[in-house]
């Protein structure tokens, strides 16, 4: 999952990406991730079905390795919705429409933030602390960049990622909903399948 303003490390391995790869990096460098549907590991070597909502990001840092695999940072830079997939490579292409969630309507007030952040606490517990001085204070992170930097970072499920990415202006109301629901499953404790996890990754 890729959300605006995060950047995902990613190894590229597989026939079919090293082709895209080598084909993006020569034009404009974007890349668009959504996440499959259903039973997709059955299916992963065909056409899986996915979301209609991804998220794009652009190659900012590439390194092809001597076997002829890449290393590389993406960059994401906006919502899309798929309109129309066009299979005429051995990767998906597809038409899209740009659903970039207005900034504005991200940002939030500072009664906001104090929940968040004892949400977040809550949630993940002291390391949260450090973590928050770390984003808020010393990178100064806030409105949109702190939302989205929470939903890419955060060890929410798929699906939960997926719900906040498709929530755009209401990604803050959809943040405060996870964090409450995910407090109270875990206090139902390993039957409630919450299990016993730091909640940060890293």
């Amino acid at each position: 999952m890729l959300f605006p303003g995060t950047e995902l490390p990613l190894h590229i391995f597989e026939p079919r990406y090293r082709e895209m790869v080598a084909d993006v990096a020569r034009d404009h460098r974007m890349i668009g991730m959504i996440l499959l549907k259903g039973d997709w590991e059955s299916e992963y070597y065909g056409n899986p079905d996915t979301f209609e909502i991804g998220c794009a990001g652009r190659i900012e840092q590439l390194a092809e390795l001597p076997d002829g695999r890449y290393n590389l940072i993406l960059g994401g830079i906006s919502e899309f919705r798929i309109e129309r997939e066009i299979r005429e490579r051995s990767y998906r292409q597809a038409q899209v429409n740009w659903c970039a969630a207005d900034r504005d309507a991200l940002d939030f007030d500072g009664d906001t933030m104090n929940r968040i952040h004892r949400l977040l606490v809550q949630y993940a517990g002291p390391p949260a602390e450090e973590a928050w001085h770390n984003v808020v204070g010393d990178r100064g992170l806030s409105g949109a960049d702190l939302i989205n930097f929470l939903c890419f970072h955060l060890d929410f499920t798929p699906l939960e990622k997926q719900t906040l990415l498709e929530a755009r202006e209401d990604r803050v109301a959809c943040l405060l909903d996870v964090f409450t629901f995910k407090i109270e499953e875990r206090k139902l404790g390993p039957a409630g399948g919450a299990g016993n996890t730091s909640g940060i990754v890293q």
